[in-house]
């Protein structure tokens, strides 16, 4: 689910161009009318190392980034909005999520994008964090307690004590900003929880839900398309089992002509990936967030597979929508594009990467198969046994299915409040969160039409008319919460009278 997701097979081009922005501030910029782009300037904050072992780390501190921008703050008294960065660089977060500064702009707040630790520039050890054992030090709590402390600190630097938190998070980091919202209610008013799968990752889901609500993505558009895609497939097995390597790499413009049956696994983990990307991603308007993706990808996808007779070609166009957006590479590395790992949905490039693997062979479960029965992909199975296998030969841990259900509680949050739990219909991740309102203060927001976190993205003239209803929903309660935390610290036996 790397975003941030965090978190994905993301554009190599893309990541280069994100990287090249640090330091500076960022100038806005006009899509379709409305400005998505605020002046963010980049800092760094001194962080503990390791938060929970007095004695492991002593009191070492690494450098954490985070993004500010207060061009909208009424200083010392508007609320903070911070976004609970996740499985990426925190930029391409800051530049998709639009939503917040504009929420910002009308509830007068200051806007904080926090870098997760282990991901982007903020690396504890630098080149040596996916060490073992520094790599041991990436949790969910680690980077919970994180963002505790920095919000914590930045509010008294700022001088901004009376100032209410609300925290954002999209997939991964929605799932963090439900986990503040439960784990530190002292510090966090409130929680949108934009695409966040607390569910399934706790292993609590239906291992075959994943990529079915793929294929109903794709079946949706027309029955004849998941057909075809289902065929093309077909085919491809067939060739694999008469080893004619030298057509698949032919039929699939490869760079090196495959040569076992571990090459085809490849081939079919990169091919599924490409319409899980399509599927998530399947926005109104074409999209720079994750790599480059036109206007509506899955029908864009379809017309595609349907575009001829050569299934095999018109699969390898379909994913050449994801893996080759610029037209410009003239062969498919396998092994370069796409990274299996512990996360069947895809872990992404690089660094990250790494980072992601760890947190999907530690805490975060991701036990997701295609059976070619419930969708419409090769049988690629992903067991609590595989991942335990995998997950102790790469870094040497044992995975814990039911860890975050147990420490960040499971289904069992009828006794929160103030969390907004946000998916869109079109999400393949949407089912693995929480669909249906808890209380009057856990509200489920359903988009018909949306796609990953749509709501956080920026207004669009493309929006469908669910998703700016979704954002003047989220807009009203958090205002509210906003309303309560300030007579709720008014009202604070602890809080200084002020003098006559």
């Amino acid at each position: 689910m790397n975003q941030g997701l965090v978190s994905l097979a993301v554009s190599l081009l893309c990541v280069e161009v994100l990287h090249g922005l640090s330091h500076i501030s960022f100038q806005p910029r006009k899509h379709h009318g409305f400005q998505t782009e605020p002046h963010f300037t980049e800092k760094y904050f001194s962080q503990t190392v390791d938060h929970f072992n007095f004695n492991s780390m002593g009191n070492g501190t690494f450098s954490q980034r985070y993004l500010i921008t207060d061009e909208h703050w009424e200083k010392g008294h508007g609320p903070i909005f911070f976004y609970t960065g996740n499985e990426g660089d925190i930029w391409e977060f800051a530049l998709n999520s639009g939503f917040i500064t504009e929420l910002a702009a009308e509830q007068r707040a200051l806007v904080i994008f926090a870098e997760h630790r282990y991901y982007g520039k903020s690396l504890p050890f630098g080149k040596d964090s996916f060490s073992i054992p520094q790599i041991g030090l990436l949790t969910v709590e680690q980077a919970l307690a994180d963002y505790a402390v920095m919000i914590s600190e930045l509010k008294q630097q700022l001088t901004a004590t009376d100032s209410p938190v609300v925290v954002f998070g999209g997939s991964y980091g929605g799932m963090l900003s439900v986990y503040m919202r439960l784990k530190y209610p002292n510090i966090v008013a409130g929680a949108l929880a934009a695409s966040a799968p607390i569910l399934s990752t706790a292993g609590m889901g239906d291992s075959r839900q994943f990529f079915r609500d793929v294929t109903a993505d794709f079946e949706s558009i027309s029955p004849r398309c998941r057909d075809a895609v289902r065929g093309a497939f077909y085919q491809l097995r067939e060739l694999a089992e008469l080893q004619d390597y030298s057509r698949i790499q032919s039929e699939f413009s490869l760079c090196k002509r495959p040569s076992s049956a571990q090459d085809v696994h490849q081939l079919n983990g990169l091919l599924r990936n490409s319409f899980t990307l399509m599927a998530m991603l399947d926005y109104p308007y074409n999209t720079h967030f994750m790599g480059n993706m036109p206007a509506n990808p899955v029908k864009v996808g379809c017309e595609t597979m349907l575009s001829g007779p050569d299934l095999l070609a018109n699969l390898r166009n379909t994913a050449g929508i994801v893996y080759n957006a610029t037209g410009l590479l003239s062969c498919f590395d396998l092994y370069s594009l796409y990274v299996e790992c512990a996360d069947p949905t895809g872990c992404g490039l690089g660094s990250d990467s790494l980072a992601w693997d760890y947190q999907a062979c530690t805490e975060v479960n991701l036990c997701f198969e295609s059976n070619n029965v419930t969708d419409m992909f090769p049988p690629m199975a992903f067991t609590q046994r595989d991942r335990e296998l995998y997950c102790s030969k790469r870094w040497a841990v044992v995975p814990r299915p039911n860890w975050l259900k147990i420490q960040f509680w499971g289904d069992a949050l009828s006794t929160a409040s103030n969390i907004i739990f946000s998916n869109g219909d079109l999400d393949p991740w949407a089912n693995g969160g929480v669909r249906k309102s808890l209380s009057s203060s856990l509200i489920a927001v359903n988009i018909s039409g949306g796609a990953h976190h749509l709501d956080l993205r920026g207004s669009n003239d493309a929006d469908p008319a669910s998703v700016i209803s979704a954002r003047k929903t989220e807009a009203d309660l958090i205002a509210q919460w906003v309303k309560m935390e300030r007579t709720r610290l008014r009202q604070s036996p602890y809080k200084p009278l002020k003098p006559l």
